[in-house]
């Protein structure tokens, strides 16, 4: 009777943790609901024969100041504005006429200047004019600004309706655009945030622990039962945690908040530490332990100590994944501002329901987890080789912090060295030529004599393998393997695998224009951050915005941006993979101006340059913060890598920046660069 009495205690409250979830998600989602900026609506109207009307109707929330689009002067733009595709623009005739009952005041976060906003609905009229036959889909967005207590902030907004003009006068509304638009804006976050998180789980940051995840579910669980649901409740945690984020991003946080969290060099150095320390545990130094009252209650039937647990592990996955998750969570943050305030959390969920999927996965297989409990040697076997890979990936934090603040201590060729010393050692390890203190005595044959059996023959094979692979990588080779984990290649002090021929006549010109127009600032500090493929081919590249578009106006090329960040994983894959494409090299050396910007480059501005921005809602304290607001103001976005197109006068190209994609190589990239210099060529935008 007693044992049932608490079965079925434990099963209440089990069950009301999971309505307390339920009702914290529904709880969010309301509120996130009312707290909705801006509301949009659009309507097709008709006047005269050919002649239509798109009227949009928007309605800001209560507190919320909507900006016009009327243009504020000086340097401003925090006007809101109505921006049509090239496709649309030649249907469009006049300009836009808004209607409201607007107020005009000085706005005191603005320094004062003069501005008008709306606090009821205001209405935008574009006219549209069709010949006979025509069909077209009038496609573009609403970039609007607006102010809540003393905050200012920007969002983004879809439009696209069908218009039509038969032969008879009579015109149809295809689809039914009257309602607001952002339903359908949120489902496709939510499949984008879903898509990415599945992407995101097989990054090395993310696969790469999911074996020490798995093993300690299976070291703590009494039954496959409870195996499952610890699994389980780890998922809904990684879940929870990133909705979190999103409804921390949407009220509270700067964008830049959490990029500059996984690039700051005390983090990485408590996270460098961090994996020292379990790394030395699993090579058999010491064991780490939890306190008392935790194991006591991770142990508790009643399962309360051993969710806040699992809980913490979650939060653990979360945050060291970040510097391979955060170019999707930073890329998703920036398309949530279509949407309104319940984007980023919609977003957020998505995401943490994609990488937390397959762990859940793994919670439906009980026998895989219990066979991995299993005494024996294998398994103080699998500890040693997990102590020896989280050696490895630790040095990653370590150059993350030495990048950042310059100390130069572990450059390319030491962090390569040191890789090859860890994976040997494994190597022979694995072959039973190194012993640990907590290793069993080896199998014997039927001779008497130990011998090495065949998984750890091959696991040996692929030990050896990966550390020569490693070697010329101390001469300069690109290793593009794992280009993105280690140092960038200008921090190598030798380097056989320069090019010091030109592509061409052409890049003899361009060389020579460059040399008319060196970059000269930041250059001391960022040079050393350059690829291997800029440095081999001797690419010149800006590391300042104003000096790369004065060259961009001098030299008649176009100005490629490349959106970088010194700690970007991604953008060490991209450059890896891409930029050594001879091809590409070409034109981008002989046809585009280069400037890397890196987002985490923490030089002070001057007094003068620091401002508040209200797309970042921050204040702009640092260069690397100057060009986090330069992404958003260019392409409403940011994460890294973005690579993104103006003429010599700072006008975008082409809309929007081209992102990381593993699935896309440089045959795409190529296709890009040349769609981009015909576009320049020909004068024009797309």
């Amino acid at each position: 009777m007693c044992y049932s009495t608490n079965l079925t205690l434990l099963i209440m409250r089990k069950y009301k943790l999971l309505l307390s979830i339920a009702s914290f998600f529904l709880l969010l989602s309301i509120t996130a609901q009312s707290q909705t900026p801006v509301q949009f609506y659009f309507e097709k109207l008709q006047n005269n024969q050919g002649e239509f009307e798109l009227k949009i109707k928007a309605v800001p929330s209560v507190g919320v100041h909507l900006f016009s689009i009327q243009k504020i002067s000086g340097d401003l733009s925090v006007n809101s504005s109505i921006q049509f595709d090239s496709a649309s623009l030649k249907y469009t005739i006049d300009s836009i006429v808004e209607k409201g009952k607007a107020i005009t005041v000085s706005n005191p976060s603005l320094d004062n200047v003069v501005i008008s906003y709306y606090t009821d609905s205001v209405f935008w009229l574009q006219k549209i004019k069709l010949s006979v036959g025509d069909s077209i889909r009038i496609k573009g967005r609403i970039n609007y600004y607006y102010q809540k207590g003393d905050r200012i902030e920007s969002g983004e907004a879809p439009i696209s309706m069908q218009f039509q003009y038969q032969k008879k006068g009579t015109d149809e509304l295809v689809d039914n655009s009257s309602g607001s638009l952002q339903a359908k804006s949120i489902w496709a976050l939510l499949i984008a945030g879903i898509i990415a998180g599945l992407i995101g789980f097989l990054t090395p940051c993310v696969y790469a622990l999911v074996p020490i995840t798995i093993s300690f579910f299976t070291k703590k669980s009494k039954t496959k039962l409870q195996g499952k649901k610890n699994a389980l409740f780890y998922s809904i945690s990684i879940i929870l945690i990133y909705t979190l984020v999103g409804a921390l991003v949407a009220t509270v946080l700067p964008k830049n908040a959490l990029n500059n969290l996984s690039t700051n060099w005390i983090f990485n150095m408590f996270l460098f530490g961090l994996f020292i320390l379990f790394g030395a545990s699993f090579l058999g130094a010491f064991e780490i332990n939890l306190p008392s009252s935790w194991s006591n209650k991770i142990d508790s039937k009643a399962g309360v100590g051993s969710y806040s647990g699992i809980f913490f592990m979650a939060l653990t996955l979360v945050i060291v994944s970040f510097s391979c998750t955060g170019n999707f969570v930073a890329s998703l943050l920036g398309l949530s501002t279509a949407s309104g305030k319940l984007a980023p959390i919609v977003g957020m969920f998505g995401f943490g329901f994609g990488l937390a999927l397959p762990f859940a996965i793994f919670a439906f297989f009980p026998a895989m987890l219990s066979s991995l409990g299993k005494s024996g040697g294998w398994q103080n076997a699998l500890k040693v080789v997990l102590g020896f890979l989280e050696i490895a990936l630790a040095l990653k934090f370590l150059s993350n912090a030495d990048l950042d603040r310059g100390w130069r201590i572990l450059d390319r060729e030491v962090f390569i060295v040191l890789w090859i010393v860890i994976f040997v050692l494994l190597g022979m390890y694995l072959l039973g030529k190194i012993l640990f203190k907590n290793d069993s005595e080896r199998a014997k044959n039927d001779f008497g004599l130990s011998f090495v059996s065949v998984p750890r023959l091959f696991l040996a094979m692929i030990s050896f393998s990966f550390a020569v692979y490693l070697v010329p990588g101390l001469w300069g080779a690109p290793l593009k393997a794992v280009s993105a984990f280690v140092p960038p290649m200008g921090t190598q002090d030798f380097n056989l695998m320069r090019n010091s021929e030109s592509f061409s006549a052409a890049t003899i010109q361009s060389d020579k224009d460059n040399l008319a127009n060196p970059p000269k600032k930041y250059v001391a500090d960022l040079k050393k951050y350059e690829p291997g493929a800029a440095i081999n081919n001797q690419l010149v590249i800006y590391y300042d915005y104003d000096e790369a578009l004065a060259a961009s106006k001098l030299l008649h090329k176009p100005l490629m941006i490349d959106f970088t960040g010194i700690q970007c994983v991604n953008c060490r894959e991209f450059e890896s993979k891409i930029w050594i494409d001879p091809q590409v090299g070409e034109l981008m050396k002989n046809d585009f101006v280069v400037a890397s910007l890196f987002s985490d480059y923490n030089a002070e501005l001057p007094d003068d340059e620091k401002k508040f921005s209200p797309l970042l809602n921050a204040t702009i304290e640092t260069v690397g913060d100057k060009y986090e607001d330069l992404q958003q103001r260019l392409i409403k976005a940011s994460g890294q890598p973005n690579y993104v197109f103006v003429n010599g006068d700072g006008k975008l190209l082409i809309d929007g920046g081209y992102g990381y994609d593993a699935t896309k190589g440089p045959k795409e990239f190529i296709a890009h660069l040349q769609k981009v210099k015909g576009l320049y060529n020909a004068g024009i935008k797309e």
